[in-house]
C-alpha cells in the first residue's frame, strides 16, 4: 500500500478505472440534497480542479496516514508517521477519508474506493485492537491522538489535567468520526457506518462519568464538530442517546448568548467555534429545538454580515477580530483560514435545507468562486493555509506528503464537492443554486438536466432537459449582484415575466419534457465593498467576482512548504501598507463605473482612476487567479482632500517619533547583538525574534533578561518599553530597577490588536538618585512569558 506506480494511476484517473455506484446513504442523512454522484461536473474550471485535486490525494501514503491509528491500537508499525504538526498525528488520516469518499461518489474512481476500503479495513483492526488492548477505556476507540492510553484513562476517572495540557484531542478525533461517517454518507460504506456508531458509543462512555460543569469546562478547548457528530448519529439510527450526547457535546458559552443574538466571538478562535455552530443547526433540524437553530442561524448572520471579507473568508491570526481591532487584515500575513470557510460551507449548507433562501447561496457561491477555489495551486495543486488582505502580501502552499496542516485536510475536500450544491430539492421544487457547467440526474422524477456555461467568463447560462418528462417547480437563483430587473429568463426562446427582488429565487412551474431550454441572462456590474469596521479600504467586484492585481515577485521566499512546524506561514519580506497603491477620487462608491476592460482577456480590467504609488502596468483580474505573486486585494481609497490629510498624519508621525527621540536618555534594542552588547545584557532562558522587522527578546520558565541604562544622573525619568499586541499565550512579569521590583506586568490578551503598544512606567526617584545608571530586568512568572519587549528606553517627563 506504501507504493503506487505512477503509470497506473494516470490510467486510472485520466482513463477511466471506473466503479458504478448504487449507494443512497447521503439522501438519508441530507434529504433535499442530491447525492453527490447525481450531478456531475462538466468540462470547465471546477471539474479541472476536481481532477487536479484528485491526482494529488492518491500521491499521499495511506499506510502513513495510518500508522498514528497502529501506533494507540499497539499494532506492528507498517510505515513512519507523518512529520510536522505533532500532537495532532492522525488528523488529516480522517480528512483523507472524507476526500477518498467524496471522489468515488462523484467519480466513480476505482482507486478511491480501493484506498477508501483498505482504510476502513485497517481502522476496523485498530478498533478492534483498542477494544481488546485497552479494556478500561478504549471500546470503540478509532484514534491516533498521541499517547491514548494515558490521556483517556485518566480523562475517563474525571481527571482533566492531560487532556488540559494535550493539543485539542477531540478535535484530532473528529476528523475521523466525519471520515468514517463520509465513507458511509457518501459510498454507502455500512462497515464504516458500524464503525461511527461504535465510536459515537465510545464518545458517550468516555464522558458519562463527568459532571455538566466538567463537560463546560472541556468544551473550552477545540473540539471540531462533536456535536455535529452526535446528531448525525442519532439521524441514521433515530435512538435517542445520541440526541442527548449531541447536546450534552454543545458549548453553552456560545449557545445561549448567540441564541438570544448576542455576539461574543471577539477574539475567539474562529474553527474552534465555527464547527460547534454547524452542531447548533444539526441538533436544531433534527429536534425542532429553537434555542439551537437560532444560536446556529445567529452565528451564520454575524459572521458573513460583520465578519467576513469580500472573499468570503474570515479571521486573523485564526481569531476574530473586535471592532476596534480589524484593522489587523491589514497588518497581518496569517489572514483568513481556509479551515473557516470549509467550515462556513457546511454550515451553509444547512441553514439552506431549513430555509432555502437565496442569501444563502449568494455567500456560498461567493465563498467558493473566490475563497475555496484561489486556495489551489493551479499547476501542482498544493493548498492554501492563509489568504492575508495585506496590501501586497503572497501566500503559500502546501506539496504532498510534506505538510499536514488542517487546512491540508480540508482541502482535500473542498476541491471535490464543487457539485455538491449546484442543484437541491424540496419536494416537487427543483433549486438551481449555482451556475457551474453540470449535468443532473433526477432520478424521482425521471428527469435529466445539463447545465451549460461559461460563467464567470459569461454572463448566462442555459439549462435543457435532456432526459425524460415531469411537472415541477424550478427555482432559478436571482443572484443579489444583478441589478433590479436586469436578470433576463428565456424558456424556449421566449421571454419569462417574474416580479422576484435580487437575492431570491424565481419560481417557474410547469410540465417539463426532453428538449425544454431555460436560458438566464446574468449582467455583471462592478462595485465596490468596504472592509468591515475599516471602510477606508475598498474591494472591487465584478458581480461576486474579487478582482485583485498582481504586485510583483520581489523577495518573497520559498512558495512552496516544507515539513516544518511553522511552514505554513510565508517567508520574505513584508513591504510597508503605506507604499501601497492608493486610490484618489472623489467618488469612491462609483470607482467600478471606471473599470475599462481589457480587450480579448474577460474579465481583465483597467482601473481608469488617479493613483498614489501606483503599480507597473496594474491589471484587476480575478483574484481566485492570482498565484505565485504579490497581490492587492484591498486598497486604500480617499478623495483628495482626506489623501492630503493622510500625508499630513504620516508627517505628524514622523514628528512624533522624533520627539520621542529628544526625551530619550538611553535606549537598547533588544534581541540586536551590538546594542546588548553596549548594554551589558545577562539573560536566562531568554530568546530573541522578529515580527514587522523588529527585533524582540522574551524570556520563558522563570528566566529573564536585564540591560544596564546609563541615567546621565538624572531623575524624573520613565521607563518605556514596546510591546506586542496580539501576544500568544500567558504574558505575566515582573519589571525591577536594580533589586527593586518597579511593576508586575500582565499582558495576556492585553490588546488583542496586531499593533505595537508603547507603554510608559513612571520610576520613583528614590531608585534613581545618586545613579549614573540602572539595570532594568524582566523577570518572567511561573508558567508564564516576560515579554516579548521590542526595545527599552529610560525617557525625561518631557
Amino acid at each position: 500500500m506504501k507504493t503506487i506506480n505512477l503509470r497506473s494511476l494516470i490510467l486510472t484517473v485520466l482513463m477511466g478505472g471506473l466503479i458504478p455506484f448504487t449507494g443512497n446513504s447521503q439522501e438519508k442523512l441530507y434529504q433535499d440534497q442530491f447525492p453527490l454522484r447525481d450531478i456531475s461536473l462538466l468540462d470547465g474550471p471546477f471539474k479541472r480542479a476536481r481532477d487536479l485535486n484528485l491526482k494529488v490525494l492518491l500521491q499521499y501514503d495511506v499506510d502513513r496516514l495510518l500508522a498514528p491509528y497502529r501506533k494507540e491500537a499497539g499494532l506492528p508499525k507498517k510505515a513512519e508517521t507523518y512529520p510536522n504538526w505533532d500532537g495532532l498525528d492522525g488528523h488529516v488520516g480522517g480528512h483523507y477519508l472524507s476526500a477518498l469518499a467524496m471522489n468515488y461518489a462523484a467519480t466513480g474512481n476505482a482507486e478511491c474506493k480501493r484506498r477508501m476500503e483498505y482504510m476502513i479495513k485497517e481502522l476496523r483492526e485498530c478498533q478492534e485492537a483498542n477494544a481488546k488492548n485497552n479494556t478500561q477505556w478504549g471500546r470503540g476507540y478509532v484514534g491516533g491522538f498521541p499517547n491514548s492510553a494515558r490521556l483517556w484513562s485518566a480523562f475517563k476517572k474525571g481527571d482533566l489535567s492531560i487532556y488540559n495540557s494535550a493539543w485539542a484531542p477531540f478535535y484530532n478525533l473528529h476528523k475521523m468520526y466525519a471520515g468514517l461517517r463520509d465513507a458511509w454518507l457518501y459510498a454507502d460504506n455500512k462497515e464504516a457506518k458500524d464503525m461511527f456508531l461504535k465510536f459515537c458509543d465510545w464518545g458517550i462512555d468516555i464522558t458519562a462519568g463527568l459532571s455538566d460543569e466538567q463537560m463546560e469546562r472541556m468544551l473550552n478547548m477545540e473540539h471540531g464538530g462533536m456535536n455535529e457528530m452526535f446528531a448525525d448519529a442519532y439521524q441514521m439510527t433515530k435512538d435517542n442517546k445520541y440526541l442527548m450526547a449531541a447536546k450534552r457535546y454543545s458549548h453553552r458559552q456560545f449557545l445561549d448568548p448567540l441564541s438570544k443574538g448576542v455576539d461574543n466571538l471577539d477574539n475567539r478562535h474562529a474553527n474552534t467555534q465555527i464547527p460547534k455552530f454547524i452542531g447548533f443547526g444539526r441538533v436544531g433540524e433534527l429536534s425542532g429545538d429553537e434555542q439551537y437553530a437560532k444560536a446556529a442561524s445567529f452565528s451564520w448572520e454575524t459572521i458573513t454580515q460583520n465578519r467576513s471579507l469580500a472573499f468570503g473568508g474570515n479571521s486573523r491570526r485564526e481569531h476574530f477580530p473586535s471592532e476596534t481591532s480589524a484593522f489587523d487584515y491589514l497588518l497581518v500575513t496569517d489572514g483568513p483560514e481556509t479551515c473557516n470557510t470549509y467550515n462556513m460551507l457546511k454550515l451553509t449548507e444547512d441553514l439552506f435545507r431549513e430555509q432555502p433562501e437565496a442569501k444563502y447561496m449568494d455567500y456560498y457561491e461567493r465563498a467558493t468562486f473566490n475563497h475555496i477555489r484561489s486556495t489551489q495551486h493551479p499547476e501542482h495543486g498544493g493548498y492554501v493555509y492563509f489568504t492575508s488582505a495585506r496590501p501586497r502580501q503572497h501566500r503559500k502552499y502546501s506539496a504532498p506528503n510534506k505538510a499536514m496542516w488542517c487546512c491540508v485536510g480540508t482541502g482535500m475536500e473542498n476541491h471535490g464537492k464543487y457539485n455538491q450544491m449546484v442543484f437541491s430539492h424540496s419536494g416537487d421544487k427543483l433549486f438551481l443554486n449555482l451556475f457551474m457547467a453540470s449535468q443532473l440526474s433526477w432520478k424521482e422524477k425521471g428527469v435529466e438536466i445539463k447545465q451549460e456555461t461559461a460563467f464567470p467568463l459569461e454572463e448566462q447560462t442555459k439549462l435543457t432537459v435532456t432526459k425524460g418528462k415531469a411537472k415541477f417547480n424550478l427555482l432559478v437563483r436571482y443572484p443579489g449582484w444583478v441589478k433590479e430587473g436586469a436578470l433576463k429568463i428565456l424558456i424556449n426562446g421566449k421571454a419569462f415575466n417574474y416580479s422576484a427582488q435580487p437575492s431570491s429565487y424565481v419560481s417557474i412551474n410547469r410540465e417539463w419534457k426532453k428538449g425544454d431550454r431555460v436560458e438566464l441572462v446574468l449582467p455583471m456590474r462592478n462595485t465596490i465593498e468596504r472592509m468591515p469596521d475599516v471602510p477606508d479600504y475598498v474591494a472591487i467586484m465584478h458581480g461576486p467576482i474579487l478582482l485583485g492585481a498582481k504586485a510583483g515577485t520581489e523577495d518573497m521566499g520559498s512558495l512552496v512548504a516544507g515539513e516544518g512546524r511553522f511552514d505554513q506561514y510565508t517567508g520574505g519580506k513584508m513591504l510597508p501598507i503605506d507604499k501601497a497603491p492608493i486610490i484618489i477620487d472623489d467618488n469612491i462608491e462609483n470607482i467600478g463605473d471606471k473599470l475599462v476592460p481589457v480587450e480579448g482577456k474577460p474579465l481583465h480590467f483597467k482601473l481608469n482612476v488617479a493613483t498614489k504609488n501606483p503599480l507597473e502596468n496594474m491589471v484587476l483580474e480575478p483574484f481566485h487567479q492570482i498565484h505565485d505573486s504579490r497581490y492587492m486585494i484591498y486598497w486604500l481609497a480617499l478623495n483628495e482632500r482626506r489623501y492630503e490629510r493622510y500625508s499630513d498624519s504620516l508627517s505628524k508621525t514622523e514628528e512624533k517619533r522624533l520627539a520621542l527621540d529628544r526625551r530619550t536618555v538611553d535606549k537598547v534594542n533588544t534581541g540586536e547583538q551590538q546594542p546588548e552588547t553596549d548594554h551589558k545584557m545577562q539573560s536566562k532562558n531568554s530568546r530573541t525574534g522578529n515580527n514587522f522587522d523588529e527585533m524582540y527578546r522574551e524570556a520563558g520558565n522563570e528566566g529573564y533578561f536585564s540591560y544596564d541604562l546609563v541615567t546621565n544622573s538624572e531623575t524624573d525619568l520613565k521607563l518605556y518599553v514596546r510591546y506586542w499586541g496580539a501576544e500568544w499565550g500567558t504574558r505575566k512579569f515582573d519589571i525591577y530597577i536594580d533589586d527593586k521590583k518597579l511593576i508586575t506586568e500582565n499582558n495576556t490578551d492585553r490588546w488583542n490588536q496586531s499593533q505595537f503598544q508603547d507603554v510608559e512606567y513612571s520610576i520613583p526617584n528614590a531608585m534613581l538618585q545618586g545613579k549614573e545608571n540602572v539595570r532594568v530586568k524582566f523577570q518572567a512568572l511561573p508558567n508564564s512569558t516576560a515579554g516579548a519587549v521590542y526595545y527599552v528606553r529610560l525617557v525625561r517627563e518631557k
